[in-house]
């Protein structure tokens, strides 16, 4: 069954590594792992008969020459239009309310057939508690490292997973630290949202759901929040593949979202930089999600917007409050950090064709934000 695995590979230094090792970086510049992996085109006529979770697109993932897999039936979220031009994506129905199920499957299920001593993650919440989740699915130990300050909800829903919370004193980064030193553990899989290229690959469901949803074609526009840039990172896989194979025309436009007070790819990518300028200052913002100030993926994430003629836009805290009452007020109410998108279309109205958005947590998770908070 291991035999069947892809392998890892540095997009720096080429060094590769066998899945099974359980070694979660690379080994001589300690950046992220790619996948060597190549799809298979997916028969759009076919896809009325198959299983309505994300391992529906098989063809396009990896881990996919098994079954039964793990699921807790995620993906097929429904499109909505907002405004004339305008729709969002739903991915907060997710079984664990956020976006980050289409990833955490993938890990659970790699985890799975690795059989680990203990699965890690490290989360401001919403990846912690969809790998919670599916290790739960799995019958896996689970142990989530997250901030101080993380939302009571989510950690409620974390333990109520039966996985076991470790709080760092610090912020996001501090706790990202600690999880790292602990991943070298022996018998540990690092089911890290950002270092392992499994969850890209499960993110990437989210365009080939719109191209299933809009008949064999994509929008004009997908914008994208970016933090660690998982989700437009998989939406680049995701083009790539469908244009690649002829299954798609035109490659859309990917603009990524980035709060004001925490936007270091934003900055390097108007001043035409191949990396980050200088790790961000961390400040306050609604939008904690995505408040990465060092991404490890910084140079993939510009690189995949500038090819597709994108751009990166930044919101303030007033928008991302006023966004989310926007929203709350049209029947869908999101968590701030799910907002930024809306937010963000909302100030630079005028694409033409279609632009499509998702809306990634729900409101449940945090409840709704103050107008008064953050604000500098």
């Amino acid at each position: 069954m291991l035999a069947l695995m892809t392998a890892y590979v540095c997009p720096r230094c080429r060094v590769h590594s066998p899945v099974d090792a359980l070694t979660w970086r690379c080994p001589r510049c300690h950046g992220p792992w790619d996948l060597e992996f190549t799809s298979a085109p997916v028969s759009l006529t076919s896809l009325g008969s198959r299983v309505n979770s994300l391992w529906r697109y098989e063809e396009a993932l990896p881990l996919a020459t098994e079954t039964p897999r793990v699921t807790l039936g995620e993906g097929r979220t429904p499109l909505v239009p907002l405004t004339d031009g305008v729709s969002a994506k739903l991915d907060f129905l997710m079984p664990t309310l956020s976006f980050k199920d289409r990833g955490a499957v993938m890990l659970a299920e790699l985890a799975r057939r690795l059989s680990p001593r203990r699965v890690l993650a490290d989360s401001s919440g919403n990846a912690g508690t969809a790998i919670a989740a599916y290790c739960a699915r799995a019958g896996l130990d689970c142990v989530v490292y997250v901030p101080e300050g993380t939302s009571a909800k989510k950690l409620e829903q974390i333990r109520a997973h039966g996985a076991r919370l470790t709080v760092v004193p610090g912020d996001r980064e501090a706790t990202a630290r600690a999880a790292r030193a602990a991943a070298d553990e022996p018998g540990t899989f690092y089911a890290s949202h950002v270092y392992n290229p499994h969850f890209l690959h499960g993110t990437k469901t989210y365009v080939y759901e719109l191209w299933e949803d809009l008949g064999g074609r994509l929008p004009d526009t997908i914008v994208v929040p970016v933090g660690n840039g998982t989700l437009l990172l998989g939406a680049a896989l995701a083009v790539e593949e469908l244009y690649g194979h002829g299954l798609v025309d035109t490659r859309p436009a990917l603009v990524a979202v980035q709060a004001e007070a925490v936007s270091p790819l934003a900055a390097a990518f108007h001043a035409g930089a191949d990396e980050i300028l200088a790790p961000a200052t961390v400040r306050p913002t609604l939008a904690e999600g995505i408040a990465i100030p060092n991404p490890p993926r910084a140079g993939q994430i510009l690189r995949a917007v500038r090819a597709t003629g994108g751009t990166f836009l930044t919101v303030t805290e007033d928008q991302l409050h006023t966004a989310q009452v926007d929203l709350a007020r049209r029947g869908l109410f999101v968590e701030s950090t799910g907002v930024a998108c809306w937010a963000a279309v909302r100030a630079a109205p005028g694409r033409e064709g279609l632009t499509v958005l998702p809306l990634c947590g729900a409101g449940a998770k945090t409840g709704l934000s103050p107008s008064s908070t953050c604000r500098a």
